[in-house]
């Protein structure tokens, strides 16, 4: 007879409440790399290495996490987080609490929360989109198929969901409301506008759902978890608006960038069929009557399996003035952020946070 008891790791057990420091923080805080746009906190004496600590910190709270003792769930499970990344959002909670007390242990969980609720929606977006990359490394379901991958996504985020348990039920709340968004709009987005719908609307609330979400709570919760309430609206509104200047900067990167400088071929989302801002401009000008939107459409519209027939297509919607329209309504996003910040103290951490919207909208890649 075998013992009841489950000998797998269950989530958040044996994760440490506090994490301390040791040689392997050490090591991974001297190779955190803030992300463009953030310099300015590298160059502070104080809130730099307050910042690279705490995100050496939150990486390895993150492998803690989901660590498994079962071979398949461990590995399946750390994929993504092992495969790097930018880490803006947590980075974003981390920055914002230095608007109050700053980076505490409560913080570093928040920071965990809210990668984790993005790393459990890239399993996810991966398995609908049939994406063979991320993040330079095959998917998780390239490697162990469709419904490993998907309750793989499931677990991160049960595990998110734990931590933000044991930071309180504002944080369960804010957690959940925040996936539901994430959810959400990535059904808008299969579903797409309902007729009589205005398509670039949708879109917007698309990727004010999917993307902004996020951002918005990761400032939310460093302002709450760092001792800085007064701030919290200020911020959801910045992560929101930011959020949403990321995306549509993001869509013409897609089709601007140079393969060497955004590693990965221009005109993927046009090749997948996935509605950006540029092309919805594009075809919103040949509705009205625009004849180089036209061509160019019928070029986006045909089969683009061929390298030749998708470049062919992204040159055509790079010539039209659709593309430098996009381009503004990214730094226009990125220009009310920084209108939000007004209340917030003069200092590095606002400094910073401007300079995280503009580097949104100047980025190359």
């Amino acid at each position: 007879m075998t013992d009841s008891k489950s000998n797998w790791t269950a989530a958040g057990h044996d994760v440490s409440d506090s994490i301390e420091l040791n040689p392997e923080t050490a090591a991974l805080a001297a190779a955190i790399n803030l992300p463009s746009g953030f310099a300015l906190l590298a160059e502070d004496p104080d809130f730099g290495p307050a910042i690279s600590m705490g995100m050496a910190k939150v990486e390895k709270l993150l492998r803690d996490a989901l660590a498994n003792s079962d071979p398949l769930i461990d590995a399946s499970s750390r994929h993504l987080v092992e495969a790097g990344g930018k880490r803006v959002r947590p980075l974003l909670v981390l920055l914002t609490s230095l608007l109050g007390e700053g980076v505490n242990d409560e913080v570093i969980k928040a920071a965990a929360v809210v990668e984790l609720t993005h790393l459990a929606t890239l399993y996810h977006d991966d398995v609908m989109d049939s994406a063979p990359m991320r993040r330079g490394a095959p998917t998780a379901h390239e490697v162990w198929g469709n419904s490993v991958a998907i309750l793989a996504g499931d677990l991160i985020f049960a595990r998110a969901s734990v931590f933000g348990s044991e930071l309180g039920p504002e944080a369960v709340m804010w957690q959940s409301r925040t996936f539901e968004r994430l959810c959400l709009g990535q059904l808008h987005e299969s579903i797409g506008p309902r007729e009589g719908d205005d398509a670039i609307e949708h879109h917007i609330q698309v990727i004010s759902d999917k993307t902004a979400s996020l951002l918005s709570t990761s400032g939310a919760f460093g302002a709450r978890f760092g001792g800085a309430p007064d701030y919290i609206e200020v911020l959801r509104e910045y992560g929101e608006k930011v959020g949403i200047a990321f995306q549509v900067a993001d869509d013409v990167i897609d089709l601007a960038s140079k393969e060497a400088d955004s590693g990965k071929t221009p005109g993927t989302d046009l090749r997948e069929g996935v509605p950006t801002l540029p092309i919805l401009l594009l075809r919103q000008a040949a509705a009205d009557g625009d004849t180089q939107a036209q061509q160019a459409v019928e070029l986006v519209d045909a089969d683009l399996t061929s390298d030749e027939a998708l470049a062919a297509a992204v040159e055509a919607v790079t010539a039209h003035p659709a593309i430098h329209e996009a381009w503004k309504a990214a730094r226009k996003w990125a220009d009310d952020a920084i209108a939000v910040l007004a209340p917030l103290p003069e200092g590095t951490v606002k400094q910073a946070l401007i300079s995280f919207a503009d580097a949104v909208v100047t980025r190359e890649a």
